[in-house]
């Protein structure tokens, strides 16, 4: 059994104990705060490699705010949170099969900030930008680069493409963060993609639930509500990150109409065992998210030594079959490099085929008869 979340303000390092709450649980404070250089961390015992980490880092910089920096464990480098958040020197170690694309997003766009892979949803890359800039970014070729940022030019430009695109029924906004856009600037987004009428669904993909949960704001879920529903995709990946603060979060976004999915990244050291998986999804269902993906670690550059075998996130889901509703059991997906777009794997269940007469396996390992129709 997990304990029951505490408030990130509980928890804060030492070096805020300053901070009055009022100003914690304000998202601008949090962003004007975050810790972004090794000497940022003096609360932390922090490991040879994490060290080497700062003195490596070239690209893809450091930026974590107060609220998940409470979060960490003081003294354990293998925590699961400070993993996501704290650069490693093993960074530097880029794998032949790696690479700076790993999804070729960018040689499906047909215009600037568009990914148009599959014939009827696109992805709208709104913002460089992140509260964190979480180590196993499949973006961070981009994300946290200024360079990358979406100007209003490239938004009105995408929002054309869209408009324009009559077979587009679904779009998925994404970053970056959507959310470290003003509210101005979603409500004018979300208002000009409602107003096409074939655009059926719209999406939202955040960690900010996680990593900023302040900016749920009742102003922000008044915009969700009056362009509603969004199909929101938060981004947990260890239980360890539902605070007192991401539980509000979750329940300012559900209240407003929100339908909340979370996507999961299998990483190993961080959630590549059942019983942690089964804790996350557990304590998500109590709060009204459905876990939704358990992905694959893409092929982003320094990224291997997070990434898993396939026949580990297999036994997850068989670990959790039966032993959790449906609805607590994410779909396994790889995330084809070049381009190849999402499968999902499922464990085998068909133990033998004689023609017609088919024997499953069920989640015991008990067997059954099966005749299937010719």
């Amino acid at each position: 059994m997990t304990s029951s979340p505490k408030s990130s303000f509980s928890r804060r390092p030492k070096r805020f104990l300053d901070v009055s709450e009022s100003d914690w649980n304000n998202w601008i404070w949090q962003h004007q705060n975050r810790l972004k250089k090794e000497s940022d961390f003096d609360w932390l015992k922090l490991s040879p490699q994490e060290k080497a980490g700062f003195e490596t880092i070239e690209d893809f910089r450091v930026a974590i705010t107060p609220h998940y920096a409470a979060l960490f464990s003081d003294d354990d480098p293998n925590c699961p949170i400070r993993q996501q958040g704290l650069p490693n020197v093993l960074e530097s170690n880029v794998e032949d099969y790696e690479l700076e694309d790993p999804l070729a997003e960018e040689s499906h766009m047909p215009v600037p900030g568009i990914t148009h892979r599959y014939p009827d949803r696109v992805l709208f890359y709104v913002s460089h930008h992140c509260p964190v800039y979480c180590r196993h970014c499949t973006r961070k070729r981009k994300v946290s680069d200024p360079n990358s940022a979406a100007s209003v030019n490239q938004i009105q430009t995408s929002l054309d493409y869209i408009r324009n695109n009559k077979n587009v029924r679904d779009v998925l906004l994404s970053g970056g963060d959507p959310l470290t856009l003003s509210d101005d600037k979603l409500a004018v987004i979300f208002k000009a993609l409602r107003e096409m009428d074939h655009v059926e669904v719209v999406r939202l993909g955040t960690r900010n639930p996680v990593t900023l949960p302040q900016r749920i704001t009742e102003n922000l879920c008044d915009i969700l509500r009056e362009n509603g529903p969004i199909y929101t995709h938060v981004h947990f990946n260890h239980v360890s990150e539902i605070s007192e603060e991401s539980i509000l979060a979750l329940s300012r976004l559900r209240n407003a109409g929100c339908v909340l999915g979370n996507q999961m990244v299998l990483l190993k050291g961080v959630n590549d065992d059942p019983e942690t998986v089964m804790q996350l999804n557990r304590k998500l269902l109590k709060h009204g998210c459905r876990p939704y993906y358990m992905l694959q670690c893409d092929y982003a550059q320094g990224i291997s030594h997070f990434r898993t075998p396939l026949k580990t996130g297999l036994d997850i889901v068989e670990s959790l079959r039966g032993r959790i509703g449906g609805m607590g059991i994410p779909d396994y997906v790889v995330d084809l490099p070049g381009g190849g777009g999402k499968i999902e794997l499922v464990p085998n269940y068909i133990e033998s085929q004689d023609g017609n007469q088919i024997t499953f396996r069920n989640f015991n390992g008990d067997r059954f008869p099966y005749v299937d129709v010719e």
